[in-house]
């Protein structure tokens, strides 16, 4: 799924507003002078190779010459620039046509029929995908830290997964207020009261982090144990980065491709599934992969599925939670069988949302897929742990504990946690209220866009402490978290455009377990997402951000004082 991200300091914000500079790519070029190019060209060098002790916005936006260089031959230098940038820009777009880095379509609303089609029908409708055109720096050793603790959360979600009572009990509240929610643990319920156990169980997950400037440090936005979206794509824009853009251009930027780590995340998430299929132990049966009726992002999904026909041999059937109900049946013996095919392994990019039930058949699918021998990714329990609410109760004095025998684990991951409250605390709910730019509000939600900022929060709080009812259990505040902001070249559509922006990390994480025995516990690859600062919300699919990769710096300070 797209998660959301949390923003900057609201006075970033207004550093860029009404200078944001776009270039229709692919098109003749325009006339060489350009004064405002020569200033972003200025803005552009100072970002890709920017000074130690990381420069502030402003000074980034500078476009004054340094000592000693004549304006004309800034201006010169500038012109040079632009003219690397307008080339790269173009380079990756057809880059990106080539090599598949492609979504479908969600252009100009009066192509309605067309958009439909694009999200139905493969090869209709291709953009690339929006992306940004350098990597972002990101310190090496934040980047170890996070690929260390994604085994910890893989183990952690297992062991969380098996404590039914303390997901019921958790939850409790919150499934008085939130139908999607209860409906989720209704179906658990039902698998607790005939006592299900899933001897294989399979997760491919993805913690988010942000690196926060204020105490340089980084902290998890949240971990997703569902529909893990971007495996595929994020793959490509590494390659993108590294392979043919600093291969090629990387000298007159300084910038060392060497320095973009490898990402090889569809490659081991297909890897991961095979495991599944290999364990499940039925070479005629096929992995099934649960999309939504219209899916911009069907090609980040049809790249593990290459993988897995091309590199392990293993089917794999698209259904739609409909479909599964309309053509599916479990067996006596708990075979799942859809289409007349047996399903191994049920891999879930649909059904985090309430948008995916827009009736009952589809919780009918939903239901017969979780009461069947099929290997779920995820299984119920799985999901229920990757819920904000379950986020918030680990983040609890000794509750790790419970789970967790490890100390040293306990110590890191208590190390990325952000500040989580429930709404009961009424000292934070009170600070909140009086300073609503430190907190988000955050209800039981998935997909991008549901976060609550600023004025919306206070007023969110205010209505809520006035019901007193139960409704104060649908959401948890977090603390806010400020990220350092700096301009970046993205490409959406085919317009290349500068702009002010932050960054979030995703580590995708897969795990395996087969009754006692461990069989893969490994991150795999990230994810990375850039967006506009003065935007709340940071989901690529939902529309907020573009794919991004990292480029590894020594540096170990995040901010200046």
């Amino acid at each position: 799924m797209s998660s959301c991200v949390t923003t900057p300091h609201h006075h970033h914000h207004g550093c860029f507003s009404g200078s944001r500079r776009r270039r229709r790519l692919l098109q003749a070029p325009a006339p060489r002078a350009r004064p405002l190019h020569v200033v972003a060209a200025a803005a552009f060098l100072k970002h890709v190779a920017p000074p130690p002790r990381c420069a502030v916005a402003s000074r980034a936006m500078s476009a004054e010459a340094p000592l000693g260089v004549t304006p004309a031959a800034a201006a010169a230098e500038g012109e040079e620039m632009v003219a690397v940038v307008d080339e790269m820009a173009e380079e990756a777009a057809v880059w990106c046509a080539v090599h598949g880095l492609v979504v479908g379509d969600r252009a100009e609303p009066h192509f309605c029929h067309h958009l439909q089609r694009s999200g139905t029908l493969p090869g209709v409708g291709l953009v690339h995908a929006p992306f940004a055109l350098l990597p972002t720096r990101f310190p090496a050793s934040f980047w170890k830290q996070a690929r260390e603790l994604a085994p910890i959360f893989n183990d952690l979600v297992d062991r969380v997964s098996l404590d039914g009572e303390f997901l019921q009990d958790s939850l409790s509240r919150t499934r008085q207020v939130d139908d999607f929610t209860s409906r989720l643990l209704d179906i658990h319920a039902k698998m607790m009261e005939v006592n299900k156990e899933e001897d294989i169980r399979l997760g491919l997950h993805r913690s988010d982090y942000m690196l926060d400037s204020e105490t340089n440090s980084l902290l998890q936005i949240e971990l997703n144990t569902i529909s893990s979206s971007f495996p595929g794509l994020s793959s490509l824009v590494s390659e993108l980065h590294r392979r043919t853009l600093l291969n090629r251009h990387g000298k007159v930027l300084g910038l060392d491709s060497k320095r973009i780590p490898q990402n090889w995340a569809a490659t081991q998430f297909a890897e991961a599934l095979s495991m599944a299929w290999t364990e499940f132990n039925n070479k005629s049966a096929v992995i099934m992969m649960v999309v939504q009726p219209e899916e911009r992002n069907m090609y980040d999904q049809y790249w593990l599925i290459n993988h897995l026909k091309e590199s392990h041999g293993v089917k794999t059937i698209r259904k739609t939670l409909a479909q599964v109900e309309a053509e599916g049946q479990v067996l006596p013996d708990g075979t799942l069988v859809v289409d007349g095919q047996t399903v191994s392994v049920v891999y879930f990019r649909a059904g985090y949302s309430p948008n995916d039930y827009p009736s009952e058949a589809e919780w009918r699918a939903r239901l017969l897929m979780e009461q069947s021998s099929a290997i779920k990714c995820p299984s119920i329990s799985y999901h229920l742990v990757g819920t904000k609410k379950i986020q918030q109760e680990l983040a609890k004095p000794n509750i790790l504990e419970r789970f967790l025998n490890n100390k040293e684990d306990i110590s890191k991951l208590r190390k990325c946690f952000a500040g989580l409250w429930s709404l009961d605390n009424e000292e934070i709910v009170k600070t909140a209220i009086e300073k609503p730019d430190l907190f988000v509000l955050k209800p039981q939600r998935e997909g991008g866009g549901n976060n609550i900022y600023g004025h919306d929060l206070r007023e969110t709080l205010v209505r809520l402490q006035k019901e007193q009812g139960e409704a104060l259990a649908a959401y948890i505040l977090m603390q806010r978290i400020f990220p350092r902001a700096s301009l970046t070249h993205l490409v959406q559509g085919g317009v290349c455009f500068e702009d002010l922006t932050i960054s979030e990390l995703g580590i995708f994480g897969a795990y395996l377990r087969n009754k006692d025995k461990v069989v893969l516990n490994n991150q795999c690859g990230y994810l990375m997402r850039t967006k506009v600062s003065s935007s709340n919300e940071g989901g690529v699919a939902a529309g907020f951000a573009v794919l991004d990769s990292i480029l590894l710096t020594d540096e170990v300070i995040l901010h200046t004082n």
